[in-house]
């Protein structure tokens, strides 16, 4: 008897191995899936932000480009001449003119003043003239006497 109360619960239990396993791999399997969808996502994701990126470089690349354009075609307008001596004379040192005046008069000014000031207040000399003549002062004179060699160089080359 105990024989068969045994064979009963053990071939129950045997028979019932193969749906808990079965029952135990679906949730193991939808968990996986879960996780992949999950990797998916953010794969997507990080997709849509790179191509979205791509997309703003490029807008930006045809903006600058388009920037250039746009100062290359005003700089030939600036260049045609009109025929009246004196017009053309002064449309010619207007440019000349006011980079002068910055290089010459007011930058010049402000550097001088700001030194003076710095050294009034008790800064050293040396550190007051560091101070005023720091990184943007730096680039703009770069700027503007790169801006007047390189217009040179290329009316040279283009033989005007």
């Amino acid at each position: 008897m105990i024989e068969t109360l045994l064979g009963t619960l053990f071939g129950g239990l045997f028979r019932m191995a193969p749906e808990v396993l079965k029952w135990l791999d679906r949730k193991d399997e939808r968990s996986h899936e879960l996780a992949m969808f999950d990797k998916q996502l953010e794969a997507d994701k990080l997709k849509g932000d790179q191509a979205l990126a791509q997309i703003n470089a490029q807008a930006d690349a045809s903006i600058g480009a388009a920037e250039v354009q746009a100062i290359i075609e005003a700089t030939k307008a600036q260049a045609v001449q009109t025929g009246i001596k004196w017009v053309d004379a002064l449309n010619a040192l207007v440019r000349p003119v006011l980079a002068l005046q910055w290089l010459i008069l007011l930058w010049p000014a402000v550097v001088v003043a700001g030194f003076a000031l710095a050294v009034q207040a008790g800064i050293n000399p040396l550190e007051a003239l560091r101070a005023a003549f720091g990184v943007d002062e730096k680039a703009m004179a770069a700027s503007i006497a790169s801006f007047w060699l390189v217009d040179r160089s290329l009316r040279k080359m283009s033989g005007r």
